[in-house]
């Protein structure tokens, strides 16, 4: 359940950090039964984790940053979302809901004829639409290559980060979710509020 510090306060996107009960879901961007999943964390997970709900204190929801390779645009949204977190921590879960809700116009076929930089200018598009035009120039500064030709850019080291993470725990598709570090094979994209409701009250023990 560990998390670097510089990823708390924007990958923690639901409950307290030092809540005792960790749900950590590893979602892809482009992959949609990850958006579907989203949506359950807003509506369902969110409001019973945040003060006065009924899970307040108990239990966390740690996003996951789960990058699929073979789709040729997820390393690009991925980098997008990793640098919201690092320029405004409270506008990373915001984002993630937009990308996520436009996530088909970065699936395979429109962005195949779209090279990196054109993706990257996208997505500082939903940006300034999401988050605030007077931040895109910060985000595009976070997503461009450095000077040396294989460098990357400012977040991608936070990129390796999430990625060596979901390798070394042998997360292969999203979604996946972990209770308390354990891979919970039940919890499906389909859940809503009668089957988390049910899976919280068998697994919550403070």
């Amino acid at each position: 359940m560990a998390l670097q510090p510089s990823l708390q306060k924007a990958l923690v996107i639901a409950g307290n950090y030092d809540a005792p009960h960790t749900l950590e879901v590893f979602l892809d961007y482009v992959c949609p039964f990850s958006a579907k999943m989203s949506l359950a964390i807003d509506n369902v997970l969110r409001p019973l984790f945040a003060p006065a709900g009924k899970y307040d204190g108990k239990v966390k929801v740690i996003f996951r940053n789960q990058v699929q390779p073979w789709h040729s645009s997820s390393t690009l949204v991925h980098e997008a979302g990793l640098a919201v977190a690092r320029m405004a921590p409270e506008d990373f879960w915001p984002f993630s809901l937009a990308l996520f809700k436009n996530q088909g116009g970065y699936f395979d076929i429109p962005t195949s004829t779209l090279t990196p930089l054109q993706i990257r200018e996208k997505l500082s598009t939903l940006v300034s639409e999401t988050v605030g035009a007077e931040k895109a120039a910060q985000f595009s500064d976070l997503v461009a290559l450095k000077s040396t030709p294989n460098g990357g850019t400012a977040v991608t080291d936070d990129l390796k980060y999430t990625v060596k993470y979901s390798r070394q725990n042998g997360i292969h598709v999203s979604p996946t979710v972990l209770w308390d570090g354990l891979v919970a094979n039940e919890i499906s994209s389909s859940w809503g509020e009668r089957e988390w409701t049910e899976f919280l009250e068998k697994k919550v023990t403070v």
